[in-house]
Formats: structure tokens, sequence, C-alpha cells
């Protein structure tokens, strides 16, 4: 369903004005507002992508791989996803792949993304968990600002309500006040993207970026969903929901497991009483002030031992052993 005509916000004193879908013409073909954003989230997606990986220790010659591998399956998978979940709307395969029509979902293009991310960091030997913290802020940053297409394209808005916020546009030929949901999801996006990236500088597991992102949009997106009038249904059940719930489930589960592990900073270190617990003696007096009291137990440990080994190897022998003794 989309609107037309003037668009108005009156509650916030916004009165009517006109939007183009069209930004511009190049030879005579027109490109869309919604094009220009979805290209404008890319790019801001992939550098800041790359910056994360130089904090993450990743080569960012992979994370431009993925990007390019990554891509274009998940267009793909946006409109497969679309698709099979309209399949009454087509009559023939044309139609079908007829992506320039419009119709294409954001959860289709996740999907395929993961998948083909979990493929190349296989082949590759990469850590498939910090590849994906380091690509989830990005994603729901540009998930943020191709929101704004729905708005110059008047589509994905809600239910009639009378909120202050309400936006005013033509539907079906009549004025009508409704939820701007577009605008709804994508300031909870620029949200999440600063609550992700401030999880990534301060996570103490890998995964807890990605898996915090699938419990922050799937809440967001499933209340949303449900102020949408284009939502796509099974049965009696918006997809989107349905699918919204299994993704917080797996971000909270996951979230709960991976949590529970040992901090990542403190796996490589040597605990009391364990093979290198005791420094070499050029770096004792350096070691111990900043190793803490894991470092103190095992000087302790060490200095408590030396008493119990002088006292069982005993004095030094001062003569040569007798003939048939050994030494």
């Amino acid at each position: 369903m989309h609107g037309s005509g003037a668009i108005a916000f009156p509650g916030l004193g916004i009165g009517e004005f006109f939007v183009d879908r069209v930004a511009f013409t190049v030879f005579g073909r027109e490109v869309y507002w919604y094009g220009v954003l979805i290209a404008t989230a890319f790019l801001l997606g992939v550098l800041l992508s790359l910056r994360l990986a130089r904090e993450n220790g990743l080569d960012q010659d992979h994370l431009i791989n993925l990007v390019l591998i990554t891509t274009p399956v998940s267009i793909v998978g946006a409109r497969v996803y679309y698709v099979l979940t309209t399949l009454d709307r087509y009559d023939s395969f044309y139609d079908m792949i007829a992506i320039w029509k419009g119709g294409i979902a954001i959860y289709g293009a996740i999907l395929a993304g993961m998948v083909c991310f979990f493929l190349y960091c296989r082949a590759k030997k990469l850590p498939f968990l910090k590849v994906l913290d380091v690509a989830a802020p990005s994603v729901i940053l540009g998930q943020g600002i191709g929101r704004w297409g729905n708005f110059f394209n008047q589509e994905a808005f809600g239910r009639v309500t009378d909120l202050p916020w309400r936006m005013e546009l033509t539907i079906d030929g009549v004025r009508q006040a409704v939820h701007p949901t577009f605008l709804y999801e994508s300031l909870w996006d620029v949200a999440g993207c600063a609550l992700l990236l401030w999880i990534f500088f301060h996570r103490r597991a890998d995964g807890q970026t990605a898996f915090s992102y699938f419990v922050w949009y799937g809440v967001g997106r499933f209340f949303i969903e449900g102020l949408r009038t284009d939502s796509l249904y099974v049965g009696p059940f918006r997809i989107s929901q349905l699918v919204s719930v299994a993704l917080c489930a797996v971000g909270v589960v996951m979230l709960r497991r991976i949590l529970r592990r040992p901090a990542a900073g403190a796996a490589g270190k040597a605990q009391p009483g364990e093979a290198g617990c005791v420094p070499a003696p050029e770096q004792a007096a350096a070691e111990l002030p900043a190793s803490g009291d894991a470092g103190a137990a095992c000087a302790e440990q060490a200095t408590a031992d030396v008493p119990a080994l002088v006292e069982e190897q005993g004095d030094a022998p001062e003569h040569a052993p007798e003939e048939g003794q050994r030494p």
C-alpha cells in the first residue's frame, strides 16, 4: 500500500509539502531516492565495518571480499524471502525476478548474509563471531538510513492515529493521519547502532555485539511491525513478528551462553599453580604489581616452595661418593 499527494505532520507544526520519488535523472533514466539512500547506507556501513575490523584485529581484505560476495547474495535473499511469502501475487517467473518493480524483505537479506558470512569464515578459517561483531553495527546503521527510502516512496506506514507526531498523506484517495513507522524504525536503528558500538568496545566475549543486535532489532521490529498496514502474513500471524521473536530468542540464548564463559582477555593468563605462573627473575619486579591477586598468589606459592625444595635436597655432599655408591 502506497500513499500519494502532499505529506504533513500537523501535530508538529509541519504543513503540507511534496516529495518526489525521483532524486535525479542520468541520461534520461530516473534515479530514485530509495536507491540513493540504500547506496549511501551501504557506503557508510562499509566504512564503519573497515574501521571496526581494524579495531578487532581482522584483515580488512577479508572484509572487502565479504562485502563483494555478500551484497548480491543478500539482495537475492531479500527478494526470494519476499516472493516466497507473496506467491499469490505473481503470474510468471519474470514477475518474480522483477525486483526493480519493488518487493524485498530485510529479514531475507539478513538470513542470506549470515549464511554467506558463515561459509566464507569456515572456508578461510576466520572467527565467525568476531566477524559478525564487526558487521552488526554497520547493518543496523544501514537499516536506519535505508528506512527513509520508505518515506520518499510513501510506504511502510502504520495504522490511523491521532498522536502528535502523526503523518498525514492521501491513501486510496482519502486523506488520513497514520503512524510514521518508517521514522520509528529509523530512530530505533540509529539508537541501536550507538548501543552496539558501545558494546563492541566494551564486550566481554566474541559474539556479544552480534547477538545484542538480534535482541535489539528483534524487539523493536516486533512492536513496530504490529503498527504497520502492509505486513506479510502466514495464517493469522505477521511473518516479520514471528521472525522477530525467533531472532530475539536466539540472541538471548546465545548471549547467556557466551557471557558465562571466561572473559576472552583472561583466558590466556596464567593462573596460580599452572605452568608459567612464576615469572622469570628479571621480569618478576615489573610484573608483580600489574598481575594483581593472581600474580601475588603465584609469587607467594613460589616462595613457600623454596624451603621445602632445599630440605628435600639436603646439604650438598662435601666429598665424592664411596666406590659402588651412586652419586
